[in-house]
């Protein structure tokens, strides 16, 4: 048995760390990594309109900005020539021909001829543009603006770019999702710009194809208007708009409103060394996981400060992005975040963690606000019993299908408030499909496989302890974990440990254990910790995760989240959110034995 004290010592200082990173507003930021992805697609946008906009001051800026950002590609450049999305990820063909159509856009080739060579190099061993497709297969949505991109630079001639239909954007929103498009729900603006820059680049050659897509123009790019949010960034993420400001400005359209719009959002959210994160912020995810991690040792969170902010952050009209109704919460409080099934599932499970020291008003409040919750939610359901993460009936592409995370937090946030106003018995019949869909969904080894998060060491970048965990906190908090399925999944949670006493890929020869993933198992296996077969790894996972904050290594973020089509990303307060959740559910369960 690991010493209590060492455990409620390791708690309290990760729990402290954790409430010192709140901001002055009582709620958590947290930080995203720099990426070399968001770095190069944002030196491309820049360079673009400084070529081709009539403003001088807006080409000085573009300019002087592009410089810095190839500045910070050639300090990120990794040994084998090419990059990764962050600095702790190895080289993929897609970073690496974004950063190289940077240099070039950006009139930076003669003066970076020896980083260019190297980058060559990798994508040439990486199969060039062939590659780039079996990385992506069917799903166009990252490959073909990766492709416009190297078309804009003068990499690849415009027949490697797929010509895609941005013409179908004249029709209403809930329509598309008949239409199997080739891009996923939310890169719909993608869709359009890029559709647009193949459309003016390389003309159809049939003459009716021709005539429909030019009368297209003109809807297509007020339905573009129509979707950039006030801030200028579609879904405050930095590559997608910048795809959107790149395409615009190479098909003369650097002074038009959208992409002015774009180019301010790129010059507000850039770092001072030169480089962008792959996002604005997490802020309203990373509270929820922090209101909910704090809340595993007691049940309740006390007084934090953070009920109205959170309040204050659900979508109240309809959404112009995806249509969604009012009722949701997206992952951050800028203008740009799209309400989602995961961060509407984590804000009703902070505001029950809240509730217990609320105000009378304020506890009014959060139950009208849950309820609306709740419907969002139970609108937002599949037809196959699992949740998406934006739009219902979205489901040809990966990630636009039910993922079992996704499912797995919507049925513990829908428990949380079970008589949320008349849902009663439709939140019963829900989390029923919702149990069946896992149960479908679970792999025959017992592990789930998450939609949002990943393992770079997996040979198939996928993250079964992430997704077999957040799972089994459903099946806990249900009273199910007798079942047949929850009980495959300790099994194999027990069987993946790693030879150095923690969690990571679930494959000990493929790198090191992780904060979040051992934190993750932990936190998961605390669900049953009475099980005879799970004691002995249970007490070795807590030794380990008790030594990480020991020694400081709590703090140390792994690149396991996933954003978009494989886009990796690291958060720094993930490490400290996962460590606090685990040894907080390790403190009150030692205290109730």
């Amino acid at each position: 048995m690991i010493d209590p004290h060492r455990l409620r010592s390791a708690y309290q200082t990760a729990r402290r760390e954790l409430l010192a990173k709140r901001c002055e507003a009582g709620h958590w930021v947290g930080g995203l990594s720099s990426s070399a992805l968001a770095t190069a697609t944002a030196t491309s946008a820049l360079a673009a309109v400084a070529a081709h906009t009539s403003d001088d001051s807006r080409r000085r800026a573009g300019n002087e900005l592009a410089a810095q950002g190839v500045a910070s590609l050639a300090r990120s450049q990794n040994d084998d020539g090419g990059w990764g999305d962050t600095d702790r990820n190895a080289s993929n063909i897609a970073t690496t021909m974004l950063a190289r159509a940077a240099v070039h856009l950006a009139g930076a080739a003669d003066a970076c001829g020896e980083l260019l060579g190297r980058a060559e190099g990798y994508i040439e061993r990486r199969g060039g543009t062939d590659g780039l497709r079996r990385r992506y297969g069917v799903d166009k949505t990252f490959a073909e603006p990766i492709l416009t991109n190297a078309a804009l630079a003068g990499l690849v001639p415009w027949s490697e770019v797929a010509p895609l239909p941005f013409e179908v954007t004249a029709l209403p929103f809930s329509t598309l999702r008949f239409l199997r498009l080739p891009v996923v729900s939310y890169a719909v603006p993608a869709l359009v710009a890029i559709g647009q820059a193949r459309f003016f680049h390389r003309r159809p050659r049939n003459p009716l194809a021709w005539l429909v897509r030019r009368c297209a123009v003109a809807p297509s790019m007020r339905a573009l208007a129509h979707m950039q949010p006030a801030s200028g960034g579609y879904l405050e993420a930095i590559p997608l708009t910048s795809f959107v400001v790149m395409s615009l400005a190479a098909t003369g359209r650097a002074d038009h409103p959208v992409t002015r719009r774009g180019m301010r959002f790129l010059l507000d959210s850039v770092r001072e060394d030169g480089s962008w994160p792959i996002d604005t912020n997490l802020a309203i995810w990373n509270t929820t996981l922090s209101i909910q991690a704090l809340a595993a040792a007691t049940g309740e969170v006390g007084a934090l400060g953070c009920t109205d902010w959170l309040l204050d952050c659900q979508h109240d009209r309809r959404h112009p992005f995806t249509a969604a109704a009012p009722g949701g919460w997206g992952w951050s409080d800028a203008s740009g975040a799209v309400p989602d099934a995961d961060d509407t599932a984590g804000a009703l499970l902070a505001l029950a963690a809240l509730e217990q020291s609320a105000s009378q008003s304020r506890r009014e409040r959060s139950r009208l606000e849950a309820t609306d919750g709740a419907r969002w939610l139970l609108n937002l359901q599949n037809r196959d019993g699992g949740w998406p993460t934006f739009c219902r009936g979205w489901g040809k592409l990966p990630f636009d299908r039910s993922g079992a995370d996704l499912t797995a937090h919507a049925i513990r946030a829908l428990a949380a408030w079970p008589g949320a106003g008349p849902h009663s018995e439709r939140v019963r019949q829900a989390i029923a499909a919702g149990f069946a869909f896992l149960s479908r969904s679970q792999r025959p080894d017992g592990s789930w496989v998450p939609l949002w998060f990943g393992n770079q060491h997996h040979p198939k970048e996928e993250n079964p302890v992430y997704g077999t965990t957040r799972v089994l906190l459903a099946y806990r908090d249900l009273g199910k974990l007798t079942d047949d399925a929850a009980q495959r999944a300790v099994r194999w949670l027990c069987a993946s440990r790693g030879v150095d006493g923690g969690w990571g890929c679930s494959l000990p020869d493929r790198g090191a254990s992780s904060i979040e993933e051992s934190a993750l198992a932990v936190e998961a296996l605390l669900s049953d910790p009475n099980n005879p077969a799970v004691q002995p790894v249970l007490q070795g996972g807590l030794e380990w995760l008790v030594r990480a904050v020991e020694q400081g290594r709590y703090r140390e973020p792994a690149p396991i989240g996933f954003y978009f089509a494989k886009l990796w990303y690291y958060e720094c307060l993930y490490p400290m959110i996962f460590t606090v959740a685990a040894l907080g559910r390790a403190v009150r369960t030692l205290e109730q034995s």
